[in-house]
């Protein structure tokens, strides 16, 4: 409990302010002593919180941060920034400001209650006194992994989704909508005041790259400036939303966080086929607005859903996306290996927690037991891995049907036709000097071959017969029957494998038998798997998309609302915004991330209204200048007094050059195209340069 070290921030919140505060426990029940007997209150009220919220790590021979809590000289000593405690001014001592979350928030899993704040600020100004011959403590051997219990439930992130009243704060001439209540009320709480408005040409391009990734041409910037009219801001963003580059710049964030990728990784880095359908059914979902809810949906368990349609199949390309190593030392470790995938993605990308670290034991961090883990590994266990060949046609099935006719009548006239020149060789071939056997392989030289034995082993017909064969034969190859689109999808075994805990994760030690079950520290209700119509599946998908999905999750909105914010302000209110357990960041606007995560549902999870929301905002609209007295209350703007500045990603820089000099190819969607690569880079591969391909220039020039 201090104030900023050299030291990363996560560093210092690990360890006992993280874990023992998922039991706290009431102060001293004994009766309290009197302030006249400094030593019995530390003993008695100080120490049993210090012990359970923060000695865990700041004690020992390396205390976190320098920090050691322990002994009265650890703590006049503090950490590199000096003493957690000012004697000439108790108050401002940094250990104080630490539990009142003002600057560093300790302990991160959640601030202490009241009472407890209050017992340790009353220590602090009596001079905060140990007891006599306290000394330093020994650091913990280990560290005990959370159970999960009533206490650990109570995690905020664990808390049922409430809509919070809006807040009433002087300055109404500011609030544009709710979300500048929710902001304006801490910082007027904090004697601080939010920035003036951007500037109209920040803003424009601001609204630009935010939503569609490029930047508007000086024309635009120019006739925005110009228009006074009430609504010219609103008709920039409702023009934006509807634009089809919207999909391309908000589609990169999600595939970001799906891991996608058209190729396999490891060193051969061989091709997904048509891992582009993905790419383009997430890039159309964002355009047509589908609901969020449906689009976790139809990943999940697309093919498991009513009504299969060739978009669902593709969606669920979902899990094709990861690396791939076609020549595993131990193919069952490589199997688990591409489940412990799988669930890291989704637990972190839709729920917000890592489910991934009690692969080989119980959650070191959060209230997860390793069975949960392997009872989430269970709605998977039915996956085939993936291989070149995942893939299934997603045309109609009345189209399927017929092709398939159209191959089979095909093959029937190959086989027949190659049966026809069969018979015709296998009068001659007893006659083949040696060398004509070898040269006999090649296509050109049969017909010379058979040729030279008309009149004393086949007749001038048989051999006409045999140069018509042939030439049919070729045409059978030129003209085969067309292929049907093709998409890289789930697949599963007729019936899924039992699943086991793997003791310390390895695949050859199993452990009790366990069934598909979430994760049980939300209170969820039992998973309830039934069987699908097409009888190709097991149905445990689709359970777990729509217990992800369902109003009783208290996740799931709260992560995308999260991310959203995220991806429009450069940070989220969470800022680790893939981790909602005890070693993420707390809210720093709690209340209003509840009210989005509500907004988000009621409006029926539609993405652009929230955007719109969003964007229409005066938080959004501010300005990122440095005010001084703001800046040196909050320096890293927690509490949102400006919009943070931030730099163009890759792409963006990219784009934006070639949209300058007008060479940008705006051409959507397709097979991906192939840039120049350096050649010290194709060196990496086992095969330098294998599979990667040269693009038309103007193909080199699309959208990143």
């Amino acid at each position: 409990m201090i104030d900023r070290f050299s030291l990363p921030l996560a560093a210092l919140l690990l360890g006992g302010g993280l874990l023992s505060a998922l039991a706290i426990l009431p102060g001293a029940a004994q009766q309290k002593p009197s302030p006249s007997d400094p030593a019995a209150f530390y003993r008695t009220e100080v120490r049993p919180i210090l012990t359970q919220n923060c000695t865990t790590c700041h004690s020992g021979g390396k205390p976190a941060g320098g920090l050691d809590l322990s002994s009265r000289a650890g703590l006049l000593k503090g950490g590199p920034s000096g003493t957690s405690f000012s004697a000439a001014a108790p108050e401002e001592s940094r250990l104080l400001k630490a539990i009142l979350y003002q600057g560093v928030q300790m302990p991160p899993s959640g601030k202490l209650p009241q009472k407890q704040i209050d017992t340790l600020t009353r220590w602090v100004k009596m001079g905060a006194p140990y007891a006599p011959g306290t000394k330093a403590a020994e650091a913990p051997s280990h560290m005990v992994p959370p159970a999960v219990t009533a206490e650990t439930k109570k995690f905020w992130s664990f808390q049922p989704v409430r809509r919070p009243k809006v807040p009433i704060v002087q300055n109404q001439s500011w609030v544009r909508n709710p979300i500048d209540a929710f902001v304006l009320s801490k910082l007027q709480a904090n004697h601080l005041t939010p920035n003036g408005p951007a500037t109209r040409a920040a803003l424009v391009r601001r609204a630009y790259y935010d939503l569609i990734g490029l930047p508007p041409t000086p024309e635009v910037v120019r006739a925005f400036v110009a228009d006074t009219a009430p609504n010219a801001y609103e008709k920039v963003v409702d023009f934006l939303l509807a634009s089809p580059q919207y999909g391309e710049k908000w589609g990169r964030h999600w595939l970001d966080l799906v891991h996608f990728a058209e190729t396999n990784s490891y060193e051969r880095d061989g091709a997904k086929p048509n891992a582009w359908r993905y790419r383009d059914y997430v890039i159309d979902s964002l355009n047509t607005n589908k609901p969020y809810n449906q689009f976790v949906m139809e990943q999940l368990a697309g093919d498991e859903l009513p009504n299969r349609t060739p978009e669902k199949l593709i969606a669920t390309g979902y899990y094709r996306l990861g690396i791939w190593d076609d020549e595993p030392v131990d193919r069952e470790q490589a199997y688990f290996d591409d489940m412990d995938d799988i669930v890291r993605t989704t637990s972190e990308t839709f729920l917000g927690v890592t489910v991934g670290c009690a692969r080989c034991h119980d959650h070191k961090i959060d209230p997860i037991p390793q069975k949960d883990y392997y009872s989430f590994v269970s709605f998977f266990a039915g996956v085939n891995r993936y291989s070149p060949q995942a893939q299934r046609p997603i045309a109609p099935e009345a189209e399927v049907h017929e092709q398939r006719a159209e191959v089979a009548a095909h093959d029937g006239l190959v086989k027949a036709n190659r049966d026809a020149l069969a018979a015709i060789e296998s009068k001659v071939r007893p006659d083949f000097a040696p060398v004509e056997k070898e040269e006999f392989r090649m296509e050109g030289a049969r017909i010379p071959i058979v040729k030279k034995r008309i009149g004393h082993l086949i007749t001038q017909p048989e051999f006409d017969r045999y140069v018509s064969l042939k030439n049919a034969e070729r045409e059978l190859r030129k003209f085969q029957p067309s292929a049907l689109d093709m998409a890289l999808t789930v697949s599963e075994e007729p019936k899924p494998r039992v699943s086991h805990v793997l003791l310390r994760g390895n695949a050859h030690a199993e452990g009790d038998e366990v069934k598909p079950a979430f994760l049980s520290v939300l209170s969820p209700p039992q998973a309830e798997v039934s069987p699908t119509p097409y009888g190709d599946s097991s149905g445990r998908r689709l359970a777990l998309a729509k217990w992800i999905v369902s109003p009783q999750n208290p996740l799931t909105a709260r992560v995308l609302a999260n991310r959203l914010w995220q991806y429009h302000f450069g940070r989220g209110i969470v800022r680790t915004s893939s981790n909602f357990g005890f070693q993420g960041t707390a809210p720093t606007h709690p209340e209003l991330l509840d009210w989005l995560a509500s907004e988000l549902v009621d409006g029926g999870w539609k993405l652009k209204p929230f955007h719109r929301t969003i964007m229409l905002s005066g938080t959004y609209r501010m300005s990122a200048a440095a005010e001084p007295k703001a800046l040196a209350k909050d320096p890293e703007n927690d509490l949102m007094w400006r919009y943070d500045m931030r730099r163009l990603e890759a792409e963006e820089v990219r784009d934006s050059i070639l949209a300058a000099n007008d060479s940008l190819n705006s051409q959507r969607g397709g097979p991906g195209v192939y840039t120049e690569i350096p050649a010290v880079v194709l060196a990496g591969q086992s095969r330098p340069g294998d599979g990667w391909g040269k693009s038309p220039e103007d193909q080199q020039n699309r959208r990143s």
